[in-house]
C-alpha cells in the first residue's frame, strides 16, 4: 500500500488510520475497540499533560500528535460500526463552538473573560436536558481531585458554596479535627476524603489546579529524594541504615539545592 504523499494534512491521518484498519492491515490496529483502547486513551492524555508541565514544546508537538491519532482511531471504529462518523464528530464540536460563543460569531456584546465564562455555564444550560442535574455531566473517570473541583464549580455557579474563602478554611480545621477524632478506618477514609473535597474547593478559589499542583509537588519530592540518593551513593551511606535525623539533614540539603 502506498504511503500518502503529504503528511501534513489531517486527511493523510485519517487515511493512514483507515489503511491500519482495513483487511489486510496492521493485526493490532484492526482487533482494537473502543473498550481496549480506553488505557491508551488515558495514557495519551497524560502524557499531554506531562510535556504542558514539563514546557517542553517538542514533546507536546509530539504528545498532541499521539492524542490526535487516538481520536481519529475511535471514529474509524465507529465508522466501520456504523455509529457515527469523523465528519459528525467535526461537525458536532464546531456547532458548539459557534452556539457557545455568540459573541464571536452572533450579536452578543462581552466586555472580559469572566463574563465569557458567566455566558458559557448559561449556555451549557440551555444544552442540558429537561431535569438533568448540573453535576450529570462531568466525566465520573475524572481524577478524583479533578471531579471534585468540578462540581464544587458548578455548584457554586448556583450558589451553593461558602461566603469566603475564610469560610472554607474554618471548615478545613474542622475537617482536620474530625479525621483526628477517627476511630477505625472506615471513619478515618471518610474524613480524609472530605479533608481532600475541601483542599479542591480552597483550591478552586485560589485558581489552583490541584492535579497539577500535585504533580508539581510530586516531581519536588522525586527530584529531592533521587539527589538524596546520590548523595549517600557519594558519602559511603546506605539510606535505609541511618538515624532518624539523619535522612532529614539529607533532605534539607536536597531542599537548598532544588527548588
Amino acid at each position: 500500500m502506498s504511503k500518502p504523499k503529504d503528511l501534513s494534512w489531517f486527511d493523510a491521518l485519517v487515511a493512514i488510520i483507515a489503511t491500519l484498519r482495513a483487511p489486510g492491515g496492521c493485526p493490532w490496529d484492526r482487533k482494537q475497540t473502543h473498550a481496549s483502547l480506553r488505557e491508551n486513551l488515558l495514557s495519551e492524555c497524560y502524557e499531554v499533560l506531562e510535556a504542558l508541565d514539563e514546557g517542553d514544546t517538542d514533546k507536546l508537538r509530539d504528545e498532541l500528535g499521539d492524542l490526535l491519532m487516538q481520536i481519529v482511531l475511535h471514529a474509524q471504529i465507529a465508522t466501520e460500526a456504523g455509529e457515527f462518523g469523523l465528519g459528525e464528530v467535526i461537525e458536532g464540536i464546531n456547532s458548539k463552538l459557534i452556539h457557545r460563543h455568540p459573541h464571536i460569531f452572533g450579536s452578543k456584546k462581552v466586555k472580559d473573560a469572566e463574563e465569557v465564562a458567566v455566558n458559557w455555564e448559561a449556555l451549557k444550560e440551555e444544552e442540558r436536558e429537561p431535569g438533568a442535574s448540573i453535576l450529570e455531566s462531568v466525566p465520573k473517570q475524572m481524577p478524583a481531585l479533578g471531579y471534585s473541583q468540578e462540581v464544587q464549580r458548578r455548584a457554586a455557579h448556583v450558589g451553593f458554596d461558602w461566603e469566603d474563602v475564610d469560610g472554607v478554611i474554618d471548615k478545613l480545621a474542622e475537617e482536620v479535627g474530625e479525621f483526628k477524632r477517627a476511630q477505625n478506618q472506615d471513619e478515618k477514609a471518610t474524613e480524609f476524603g472530605d479533608l481532600l473535597f475541601t483542599l479542591a474547593n480552597i483550591a478552586l478559589r485560589m485558581g489552583v489546579d490541584p492535579e497539577a499542583a500535585l504533580r508539581e509537588a510530586n516531581r519536588r519530592f522525586y527530584k529531592r529524594f533521587n539527589y538524596m540518593e546520590e548523595l549517600c551513593r557519594k558519602r559511603g551511606l546506605n539510606l535505609g541504615d541511618l538515624s532518624f535525623d539523619e535522612p532529614n539533614a539529607l533532605w534539607e540539603e536536597a531542599k537548598k539545592k532544588l527548588k
